[in-house]
C-alpha cells in the first residue's frame, strides 16, 4: 500500500495524456527522490500556469497574461495580408521554427469533430472571417492538419472564406506533410517544403 501523498501525484500524473499507470509511478518515484526544490519548481510553474497564459483576442495564440495581443500580430514586419490557419496554438511554434512565413496567424482551436461534440461554431471561424477586411487579407493559408477532421474543417473554411470575400486567394500546404502527423510534430524540412509548394484552392 502506496503512502496515500504519492499515490495522490501519482492519480494526478496519470491525467496527462500519454502517461499510463506505469509511467505515473515512475514520474512520482522520481520526483520524491529528487531535490524537493525540483518538485517545489514545477508545483510553482503549474501555480501560475492559468494566471500567466492567457489567448490573443485577435488570432488566439497562447501570449503572456500582461500583453494586449500576439508579438506575432503586433510586429510591424510580419505582413497581415497573409493569414496562416492551425488548429491548435502549438502548431504556430512548428512554423516559425522554419523561418519560411512573414504573415500572420489564426488558431481555431480545434478541428470539425461530430464524435468529439466539436462543432462548427465552436471554432473562431467568425473571428477569421472578421479579420479579413481590417488587415486588408489577401490570401489565406489554410494548415489544418492532414486528418479526416483537418480536411472537413479546411473545406468547411474554403466555403465560408469564399463566400465573404470571393476575392481571397485561398491556398493549402502541400501534400509534403504525411498522412496522419500533426504539424506540432513535423520536422522543419518537411514544413519548409510544405509551405513553398502550398496550393490553389
Amino acid at each position: 500500500m502506496l503512502p496515500q501523498a504519492l499515490n495522490n501525484v501519482i492519480d494526478a500524473l496519470g491525467m496527462l495524456p500519454g502517461v499510463g499507470p506505469r509511467t505515473a509511478e515512475r514520474y512520482a518515484y522520481f520526483l520524491f527522490k529528487s531535490n524537493p526544490k525540483v518538485a517545489e519548481g514545477i508545483a510553482d510553474s503549474l501555480n501560475s500556469l492559468h494566471s500567466g497564459v492567457k489567448s490573443c483576442p485577435v488570432t488566439f495564440a497562447l501570449i503572456d497574461a500582461d500583453e494586449d495581443v500576439s508579438p506575432l500580430y503586433s510586429d510591424p514586419s510580419r505582413d497581415k495580408s497573409i493569414v496562416l490557419v492551425v488548429e491548435e496554438p502549438l502548431d504556430i511554434y512548428a512554423i516559425e521554427s522554419t523561418h519560411a512565413f512573414r504573415g500572420v496567424y489564426h488558431v481555431l482551436g480545434g478541428a470539425i469533430s461530430p464524435i468529439d461534440g466539436i462543432t462548427p461554431e465552436q471554432l473562431h471561424i467568425r473571428e477569421l472571417v472578421n479579420r479579413l477586411e481590417p488587415d486588408d487579407v489577401n490570401e489565406v493559408i489554410i494548415a489544418t492538419n492532414p486528418s479526416v477532421e483537418g480536411e472537413s474543417t479546411a473545406l468547411l473554411l474554403e466555403k465560408v472564406l469564399h463566400e465573404a470575400k470571393p476575392s481571397l486567394k485561398i491556398t493549402r500546404l502541400a501534400r509534403g506533410l504525411p498522412l496522419g502527423v500533426d504539424l506540432s510534430y513535423a520536422d522543419q524540412i518537411t514544413l519548409s517544403a510544405a509551405l513553398e509548394n502550398r496550393t490553389k484552392l
